[in-house]
């Protein structure tokens, strides 16, 4: 897995690090039992520091994407069958929902790309699911 900081973004460093491991687990590039780099390795490469990761890797544990170990580090969770889907999702995608029609874009483009965002992550759907 390749991280990527931008040290420049407005997006503060620990939200840039947790999407992208976010994106890694729906990617399939990291699986269940993955390890992720320890706090001070990834922040001695990024020149960070190693707060701002413990931050990223504690919302993921949060989050329920991956349990932190004093012995094992962080490691990445198995997946939970059929989670109910958080309201806090709901909030944010009716923000950059909100922000797709104030901008004035189709909202069959909308829903095409968001389909295509989806096609992209490597999931296993059960025979049952659409």
């Amino acid at each position: 897995m390749i991280l990527n900081v931008d040290l420049a973004s407005e997006v503060p460093i620990y939200q840039q690090l947790r999407d992208q491991i976010v994106e890694a687990i729906a990617e399939g590039e990291l699986t269940e039992g993955s390890s992720l780099p320890a706090t001070r390795t990834l922040a001695a490469d990024f020149g960070i520091n190693f707060h701002t990761v413990n931050k990223a890797y504690d919302l993921l544990r949060q989050q329920g994407l991956i349990r932190l170990n004093r012995k094992t580090g962080a490691v990445v969770t198995p997946v939970v069958a059929h989670p109910p889907f958080p309201a806090e999702w709901t909030a944010r995608a009716r923000t950059l929902l909100a922000e797709a029609v104030a901008r004035g874009l189709p909202a069959d483009e909308v829903l095409k790309s968001c389909q295509s965002i989806l096609d992209s992550f490597k999931t296993t759907q059960p025979e049952d699911m659409p």
